[in-house]
């Protein structure tokens, strides 16, 4: 954190925090709810003209019913690739080819492995939120070696304490409501 005033703090701060809300957006949207969703797929790599490729660069996705996926590769000698590659990604998924597409039911989730899912939802939002509480942390020692170096008055650090207090607070409560949001779809609550 190169920042040397109040306002620099401040702006710095909430641009950290909101990457982490980036993050655990991703990453939740990584996980499996009852209804199909393109994102499931983002972490599938195929290996396509010698490289490892993600899903999306080498087939068009689309989800023409609640439980279903299809990847349509935009090369069809692809298709045994991409195949392999969503069998191979440890999402417990099962895709079949008909030549064309590669169709991908997606199972109904048993109350057990919703569960777990959602033990994962709790430790990916624990893991934003000790993220956000880490920039919180290195705001406030800033602050204090700008206080200590006599660049701002004390009035201003605790101004700048509260400040960030208020933006980490706010960032908590979000990431709070995407896990509750993405528990609802996971436990049907």
């Amino acid at each position: 954190m190169e920042a040397t005033d109040l306002k620099s703090v401040s702006a710095e701060v909430k641009k950290r925090m909101d990457g982490h809300i980036e993050h655990v957006r991703r990453e939740l949207g990584g996980v499996r709810t009852g209804r199909a969703s393109v994102n499931i797929l983002d972490a599938v790599h195929v290996e396509a003209y010698g490289s490892m490729m993600p899903i999306n660069q080498v087939a068009s996705l689309s989800i023409p019913e609640p439980t279903m996926i299809l990847a349509t590769p935009f090369d069809p000698s692809l298709m045994g690739a991409v195949e392999r590659a969503i069998r191979g990604s440890n999402l417990g998924l099962n895709p079949t080819n008909d030549g064309k597409v590669v169709r991908i039911p997606l199972p109904a989730l048993t109350e057990e492995r919703r569960k777990e899912l959602s033990k994962l939802v709790h430790k990916y939002a624990e893991e934003g939120r000790n993220g956000v509480r880490q920039v919180r942390r290195e705001a406030n020692e800033k602050l204090k070696k700008l206080l200590k170096d006599h660049k701002i008055s004390e009035d201003d650090e605790r101004r700048g304490l509260d400040d960030v207090q208020k933006i980490t607070d706010q960032h908590i409560a979000l990431i709070d409501d995407i896990q509750k949001k993405k528990d609802g779809e996971l436990l049907g609550k």
